[in-house]
C-alpha cells in the first residue's frame, strides 16, 4: 500500500499539479474563471454559460457549432500545454532523453483539462436536455462535434511539432552542435544553467510517467548526456511554443476583420477559448521572463496601460451613427439647457403636439361611442425576454381588439429589450398601412425578434474591441469604427429584416399623421444623471415639470430634447437601431455612446433611470392634462414587465463580516425596485390629476415557470424560455388583462 501510494505521489501527472498549485496560480485562474462560466457562477445573470453551452454559429445549434468551440478548446489546451512546458520543463531534465518529449510532458499535463472537459460536457449534456429541449441522441452528437473540434485542433498542432521539434537522439546525430549560449530562462536565483541540470540541481523528484499510450514508465538517468545537448532540446521547443501563440493571436485579429461575415463569425465560446490561450500565454511570457517579480510586473503592465489608452488613438469611443462629428459640437451645460426652456420654445412645441393629439382624435373617434380612451404603452427591458415577451404582447392586444390597440395608443415608451420589441411591431403595422405584403401578427416576427444577439456581441468583444477597433464603415456620408455596437445593430437588422434600418427623422410625418404612436427612446445620460428624450418631433416640453416654465428657475432641468440640442449635427439623421442600442447599453456588453457635444453627452441604458418608460408617460399627461380631460375618455396605462415586482425580502442575519461591509453597497445594485415605489408615486399624482374615471392601469407581467424563475436576463433565448414565454401569454392573468384592454377599449 505504502508503494502505491508513493508511486502515486511521485507520478510525473501528479507532481505537475502539485507544481502547478505552488508555482502556476496565475495559469490555473484562467481555468477556474472559465469554469465558473460554464457553471453560470459566473456572470449567470447575463447569460454567459449559453456563449458555451448553446453557440450559435450561422443561426444554428448543433454539431458544427460545438465543432468550433471544440477547436477553440483544443487550442487553450495547447497554449496550457505549451505555457507549462516553457516554465515548467527545466525542472524535469528527463524529458530531454525521451523521444518526443512535448508530447509526452503534454500527455502527463492533462488532469487540469481533463477535469474541465468532463465539467463541460456535463454541463452541455444537462443544459441542452433540460433548456434546449433537445433529444439525448442530438445533445450527444453535439458532445461529439466538441470533441471532434478538439481532436482535430490537437492532431494538426501535433503534426507541427512532429516535424519541427528534435529529441535528444536527433541532436546526437549533429557532429558539432550549434553553440547555445545564455540559459533557457532568465533569473538570477533559479537559472537552470548546464552545471544545474549536470548536478541535478532544481529538480522535482519524478520516479514514473505516462507515455502515449497511458501507460506507466520509469524515469531514467540523464547523468550520462551532454548538458548543452538537453537545454538545445528544451530552447528548441520554446520556439515553437512562441510560434504557436503568436499564430492564434493572429487568427484572433483576422476573425475581428472578418466580422461583417456570418461565416466567419465563430461561436464566442470558440473565441472566448481562444482568447483564453492568448491570456495563458502572455501570463506564460510574463512568469517566463520577470519569474519571482512577475506579480510586480503585472501591476506595472496595467498601470502603463491605463495612462498609455488615455490618449485619443488608443481610446475607442462609440458614436452615435448618421451624426455629424466633425462639425461644432453642441453646447452642453446647465444655461444651455436652460435657455430652451421657454415659454415660447415650449409653446411651438406644445402646439406642434396639440395638431397630433387632434388628429389621433379624429382617428379614433366613433359617433356614438363617446369619448376615446388614451392608451400609453409602458415597457420595461431585459433583453431578448422583455423585447419578446412586448411583441407577444402587442400582438396578442391587437388580436383581441380587432386592431384598435395601437390605433389607440398615444405613446410608446420604455427601455433596452422591452422597446427593441415593440418599436419592430409599430414598424410593421406601418408597412402594412403603407399597402405592403406585412402581417404584423405572424408568429414569425416573435421568432425574429428573439434570435440570437449575444454571440455576435461577444464574439465581436473578443475579437475586435479587445484589440482597439480599426476597421470602418460608412453611414449617412460619415465614417465610424466597427465594434460591438456596429454587430448588435447589423445583427438586429438581419434578424429583424431590414425594417428597422431608417432614421429618427424617418418616422417624423408617419408620427405627425397620427398613423403610428409617438416614441420616446430615452437613455441615460451618464455626465449629470438627466435623460436624453430621443424623438422625430420637437418635445423640448419633456426637458422640464411645467412648474419650471411658469416659475423660471423653480425645478432643475431634468431631460433633454435631443432633437434640440442636436440639430446642427444631424439629430434626424440618426440611425434608429443606434437610438435603440443607446436605449439598451448595459454596462461592458455594448459600448457607451459618446455624442457630439462639449463636453461629450455620454449616454447608456435608459433602465438606469427609467426602466418602465412611466416617466415619460407621467410628464407628457402632466403637459397636456387640459386636452387629455377635455378630449378623452381617460387615459389607459398598458405596462408590459418582463419580470415581477414582487421579490423576495433577504435577510441580513448571520452574515460574514466582508459581506457585512459590502451590504450597504447592496442599495446600487436594487434600482429596479427602487423604481417600482417612484413610478407608484407618479401614478398616484396621474390619478389625483385625472381623477378615477380617467384612470385605469392594465399590467401584463411575464411570470416564468418554476425551472425558469431564475434564467437570466440576456440577448439569448434558450428554447425552453421562448416555449414558455408562448405559454405565458395564455395564462389566466393575461387573458384577464386582455379582456380588459378589450372592455376599456368598447
Amino acid at each position: 500500500m505504502r508503494k502505491w501510494m508513493t508511486d502515486f505521489i511521485y507520478s510525473f501527472p501528479f507532481q505537475l499539479l502539485i507544481l502547478h498549485l505552488r508555482s502556476n496560480l496565475l495559469l490555473l485562474a484562467t481555468w477556474l474563471l472559465l469554469g465558473m462560466m460554464v457553471t453560470g457562477d459566473l456572470g449567470g445573470k447575463f447569460g454567459l454559460r449559453y456563449l458555451f453551452l448553446s453557440p450559435e454559429y450561422m443561426g444554428e445549434v448543433g454539431f458544427m457549432s460545438f465543432f468550433y468551440v471544440g477547436i477553440g478548446f483544443g487550442a487553450l489546451v495547447m497554449s496550457w500545454n505549451l505555457t507549462s512546458y516553457l516554465l515548467s520543463a527545466y525542472r524535469f531534465s528527463f524529458l530531454a532523453s525521451l523521444a518526443r518529449p512535448f508530447t509526452k510532458f503534454a500527455f502527463n499535463n492533462l488532469i487540469v483539462p481533463l477535469c474541465f472537459a468532463a465539467l463541460f460536457l456535463f454541463c452541455q449534456i444537462r443544459f441542452g436536455l433540460y433548456y434546449e429541449l433537445g433529444h439525448l441522441s442530438q445533445v450527444l452528437w453535439n458532445s461529439a462535434g466538441f470533441m471532434a473540434g478538439f481532436i482535430t485542433l490537437v492532431l494538426i498542432i501535433s503534426v507541427y511539432f512532429n516535424f519541427t521539434n528534435k529529441d535528444i537522439f536527433s541532436l546526437l546525430k549533429i557532429e558539432k552542435p550549434q553553440s547555445l549560449g545564455g540559459a533557457i530562462v532568465p533569473g538570477k536565483e533559479d537559472i537552470p544553467i548546464i552545471e544545474d541540470i549536470k548536478l541535478n540541481r532544481n529538480q522535482w523528484r519524478v520516479d514514473t510517467y505516462l507515455n502515449e499510450s497511458f501507460r506507466p514508465r520509469i524515469v531514467r538517468s540523464v547523468a550520462h548526456y551532454d548538458a548543452r545537448l538537453l537545454l538545445r532540446v528544451f530552447r528548441q521547443n520554446h520556439i515553437n511554443v512562441l510560434i504557436v501563440q503568436l499564430f492564434t493571436l493572429v487568427i484572433l485579429v483576422l476573425l475581428g476583420a472578418l466580422m461583417d461575415q456570418p461565416a466567419f463569425r465563430l461561436p464566442t465560446g470558440a473565441s472566448v477559448f481562444l482568447l483564453a490561450s492568448v491570456v495563458i500565454a502572455i501570463g506564460g511570457a510574463i512568469s517566463y521572463w520577470f519569474n519571482k517579480w512577475r506579480i510586480t510586473a503585472i501591476i506595472v503592465l496595467m498601470i502603463v496601460i491605463n495612462q498609455v489608452t488615455r490618449f485619443d488613438i488608443f481610446h475607442h469611443k462609440n458614436k452615435a451613427y448618421g451624426m455629424d462629428y466633425g462639425t461644432a459640437p453642441a453646447v452642453y451645460d446647465a444655461d444651455t439647457l436652460q435657455s430652451v426652456c421657454n415659454e415660447e420654445t415650449i409653446m411651438s412645441d406644445r402646439l406642434a403636439t396639440l395638431e397630433i393629439l387632434e388628429k389621433w382624435k379624429q382617428k379614433v373617434s366613433k359617433p356614438g361611442k363617446g369619448k376615446p380612451k388614451m392608451v400609453f404603452f409602458c415597457v420595461s427591458g431585459g433583453g431578448l425576454k422583455a423585447a419578446t415577451w412586448a411583441t407577444q404582447v402587442l400582438q396578442s392586444a391587437g388580436k383581441f381588439t380587432d386592431g384598435q390597440f395601437l390605433e389607440h395608443t398615444m405613446l410608446i415608451s420604455g427601455a433596452s429589450g422591452g422597446m427593441m420589441g415593440t418599436t419592430y411591431f409599430r414598424e410593421l403595422v406601418l408597412r402594412q398601412k403603407n399597402g405592403e405584403n406585412t402581417d404584423p401578427y405572424d408568429p414569425i416576427h416573435v421568432q425574429n425578434i428573439s434570435k440570437d444577439l449575444l454571440n455576435p456581441i461577444s464574439f465581436t468583444i473578443v475579437t475586435n474591441d479587445l484589440f482597439l477597433p480599426w476597421a470602418t464603415f460608412e453611414q449617412g456620408g460619415y465614417s465610424y469604427k466597427k465594434d460591438r455596437g456596429y454587430i448588435f445593430e447589423k445583427t438586429l437588422n438581419e434578424n429583424t429584416g431590414y425594417v428597422l434600418d431608417k432614421t429618427i427623422g424617418d418616422y417624423r410625418q408617419p408620427e405627425r399623421e397620427a398613423v403610428i404612436p409617438m416614441v420616446f427612446i430615452t437613455p441615460s445620460i451618464v455626465n449629470d444623471g438627466r435623460r436624453l428624450v430621443i424623438s422625430s418631433q420637437p418635445v423640448s416640453y419633456m426637458m422640464v415639470e411645467p412648474a419650471g416654465v411658469n416659475v423660471p428657475h423653480s425645478v432643475q432641468v431634468d431631460a433633454v430634447d435631443f432633437g434640440w440640442l442636436f440639430a446642427p449635427q444631424g439629430a434626424d439623421n440618426l440611425r434608429f437601431t443606434t437610438a435603440l442600442r443607446m436605449n439598451a447599453t448595459y454596462p461592458y456588453v455594448l459600448p457607451n455612446v459618446y455624442l457630439p457635444s462639449d463636453p461629450p453627452v455620454e449616454v447608456l441604458d435608459a433602465g438606469f433611470r427609467d426602466n418602465f418608460g412611466l416617466k415619460s408617460a407621467t410628464r407628457f399627461i402632466h403637459v397636456f392634462k387640459d386636452w387629455i380631460q377635455e378630449n378623452t375618455g381617460g387615459v389607459v396605462f398598458v405596462v408590459v414587465r418582463a419580470f415581477d415586482r414582487q421579490r423576495e425580502i433577504q435577510s441580513s442575519k448571520n452574515q460574514g463580516v466582508f459581506e457585512t461591509i459590502l451590504n450597504p453597497l447592496e442599495i446600487a445594485f436594487k434600482v429596479m425596485s427602487l423604481q417600482d415605489y417612484e413610478h407608484d408615486n407618479n401614478l398616484g399624482f396621474i390619478y389625483d390629476l385625472l381623477g378615477r374615471e380617467h384612470f385605469e392601469i392594465i399590467r401584463f407581467t411575464y411570470h416564468p415557470s418554476e425551472e425558469l424563475k431564475d434564467s437570466p436576463i440576456s440577448f439569448y433565448l434558450t428554447r425552453r424560455e421562448r416555449e414558455d414565454l408562448v405559454r405565458a401569454i395564455g395564462s389566466p392573468e393575461s387573458l384577464e388583462s386582455l379582456e380588459r384592454l378589450r372592455q376599456v377599449l368598447e
